[in-house]
């Protein structure tokens, strides 16, 4: 197995760069920047860094509240290109959360003025030892709100893990279920 301090330095000498698809979401306004939706545009915009670029945004769109939170989020999707790893790139989502305000207490699917998710990248699997990164993420597939904005803009990029196109999988989320038949 290589160092992967040298893939790394190696990557960057190179520019290689990955594509991420990332998740937004937020449920909550904040003072300065205003309701959810607008804190999804500034949110894209903030995302825009020296070593990030914004490739593609999806729309925003409304759903709802999961778990005890009593608010609809505005969601919505993005790929970044970058050279960053992800363990890298998701330091990065974290630091743009604080500033827009979000505090992590714990609490799963509490209301938050920012919320940033890596979704799917270019590189396949990711497995790692930090609970909070698992690419791709584990729940995408059961999450319209991810699947919608993620399809507009990303929808024949496949899932690792099932072969199955963004598309496919909204698709399927979408579909009629088939009522169980009476005893």
């Amino acid at each position: 197995m290589e160092d992967p301090s040298f893939i790394a330095v190696w990557r960057r000498i190179y520019k290689l760069t990955h594509l991420y698809l990332i998740g937004l979401g937020s449920n909550q306004p904040h003072p300065l920047i205003g309701n959810p939706t607008q804190i999804i545009h500034h949110a894209i915009a903030a995302l825009e860094m020296d070593d990030i670029d914004v490739f593609a945004e999806s729309s925003v769109i409304t759903s709802a509240p999961m778990g005890p939170s009593l608010r609809c989020y505005a969601n919505a999707a993005a790929v970044l290109s970058t050279t960053l790893e992800p363990s890298e790139l998701l330091m990065r989502l974290h630091d743009v959360e604080s500033h827009f305000g979000r505090i992590r207490r714990g609490q799963r699917w509490g209301a938050r003025t920012l919320d940033l998710d890596i979704i799917l990248w270019s590189g396949g699997i990711w497995a790692s030892t930090n609970p909070d990164l698992s690419i791709p993420h584990p729940a995408m597939r059961q999450r319209n709100f991810v699947l919608t904005p993620a399809a507009m803009i990303v929808p024949d990029w496949r899932d690792p893990l099932t072969g199955l196109s963004v598309r496919q999988l909204q698709s399927r989320f979408n579909r009629p279920k088939r009522l169980d038949p009476a005893p």
